[in-house]
């Protein structure tokens, strides 16, 4: 027999398994993420003001000086001239003997308070009060000034209120006519009540 009829049986032949393919791991799609907003803090109630109530009742007072009303300077220099000088003093004993009647004071005031208007035509200034509501509205009346008990204007009126008031007007008076020291004759006058029976102006 031949070499090849002698060999051995053949070796049996092992399937080889392919090779397995690499298997890659997929990670799972990440869920988004959403942005997560603070927390606010707790806002606390806040009152309103509280508003004003008004009241219109509620009223403010002012004092105001009306100025002095009247002709130019060249008129009341003629009149003074003219008429104002002789006038005054007649009306200072009109009103001077009113006034000692005691009947007649109030006239004689009422004459007192205008010897600068008959002597120079000068006007007074007036005082009025300026009364204000919550409203805005405005009222103009007369300023009413407190005045001292009468009893104690009474007593110093005849005490000394008699005799110091002539000595008074007829300074003022002499004042006046001497023209350069006019402005200390008028300003005397204007307080003639007030030296005569502790007058408030």
């Amino acid at each position: 027999m031949s070499d090849t009829n002698q060999a051995g049986p053949a070796e049996p032949v092992l399937p080889v398994a392919p090779e397995a393919e690499p298997v890659l791991h997929v990670a799972p799609e990440a869920e988004p993420v959403l942005p997560v907003a603070p927390e606010a803090e707790p806002v606390l109630p806040v009152a309103p003001p509280p508003t004003p109530t008004s009241d219109a009742n509620v009223q403010t007072s002012q004092i105001v000086i009306a100025p002095r009303q009247g002709p130019g300077f060249l008129a009341r220099a003629v009149w003074f001239v003219l008429i104002g000088w002789w006038l005054t003093a007649i009306m200072i004993v009109v009103a001077y003997a009113l006034a000692l009647s005691i009947v007649g004071l109030p006239f004689a005031f009422y004459l007192f308070n205008r010897i600068p208007a008959f002597l120079t035509l000068r006007g007074r200034s007036k005082t009025y009060q300026v009364e204000t509501t919550a409203e805005g509205t405005r009222y103009l009346t007369a300023a009413n000034i407190e005045q001292r008990p009468l009893l104690m204007r009474a007593i110093w009126f005849i005490l000394v209120g008699f005799w110091f008031g002539a000595i008074w007007m007829a300074v003022a008076y002499v004042l006046c006519v001497l023209i350069v020291t006019m402005p200390f004759g008028l300003a005397m006058f204007n307080r003639v009540g007030a030296v005569m029976t502790l007058m408030r102006y």
